[in-house]
């Protein structure tokens, strides 16, 4: 099965199993090229292991996904050529500057040496960050941190970009500035942005669609307004989440998910 020519991402039956554990469960999507596309769902719904195996840091249990035109599975170099991956917890280091940051990731990304200087001037200009390019980044706001992993994602221009939870632990300024720069990557690069979040602000300001996730099924696909449409004139974000995911049945993040999202919260406060 091929991925209609409109689609940039496309999964078929895609699963992941951790041992008896169904974590991802037969998820069917297809993501439009230029489009910002949201995955929101309680914690343990399986967001993470979704974009962990597009991006190929996660074997695929069954199914299949084609990522701009090639197999996650049997093309997985040429999958890591055409995407770029923000995560959640925290990827700069604070020991260097932003640029080289982002010289560390250029060359990850075998961009020639003749272009390194052009394309890391460009992703600070584009990130807000030129006149702190030479700053040590653990001096950084966590609003700086989050746009220059931004742009490390970026620098390589690759037609989709994954952000996992992109402005979590971040506060409100630093929040919509971040939303600000996400746009510009899509409307400047034309890149195709797959993000996941728990907040239903973020998920109503950036996304053109929005994919809800449950115990590893999509329920549902709709844009904000038609996923909010199904519930009624005045309904909220909030509400369709609460209604799709049954929030008062849904089991509690564990130990080690609070302490991982503490840890990162504190690293950029």
């Amino acid at each position: 099965m091929q991925n209609s020519p409109s689609s940039i991402i496309a999964t078929y039956d895609l699963t992941k199993c951790f041992g008896h554990h169904l974590a991802v469960d037969h998820v069917n999507l297809n993501i439009h090229k230029g489009e910002i596309f949201g995955l929101i769902g309680p914690n343990g719904s399986g967001k993470s292991t979704l974009i962990k195996m597009l991006t190929t840091l996660l074997p695929i249990s069954e199914g299949h996904a084609v990522i701009a035109g090639y197999n996650v599975k049997a093309e997985p170099n040429k999958v890591r050529e055409h995407i770029g991956y923000v995560p959640q917890l925290l990827s700069s280091d604070g020991s260097l500057t932003g640029r080289e940051n982002l010289r560390l990731s250029a060359r990850l990304y075998l961009i020639s040496a003749a272009e390194q200087n052009m394309r890391i001037d460009q992703a600070l200009d584009m990130m807000g960050l030129t006149d702190h390019a030479d700053e040590l980044v653990q001096h950084y706001s966590g609003g700086m941190i989050r746009r220059l992993e931004l742009g490390q994602g970026m620098i390589h221009r690759p037609d989709v970009i994954f952000m996992d939870e992109p402005s979590v632990g971040l506060d409100p300024i630093a929040r919509h500035a971040v939303w600000d720069y996400i746009k510009r990557l899509r409307d400047e690069m034309n890149s195709t942005i797959l993000i996941t979040t728990h907040f239903m602000d973020e998920a109503e300001t950036l996304c053109d669609r929005i994919g809800i996730l449950n115990k590893g099924r999509l329920e549902s696909i709709g844009t904000p307004q038609e996923l909010k449409q199904q519930l009624g004139k005045n309904a909220t974000m909030d509400d369709v989440f609460i209604h799709i995911n049954n929030a008062e049945a849904s089991q509690p993040a564990d130990y080690s998910d609070i302490s991982r999202e503490r840890r990162h919260f504190n690293a950029h406060s």
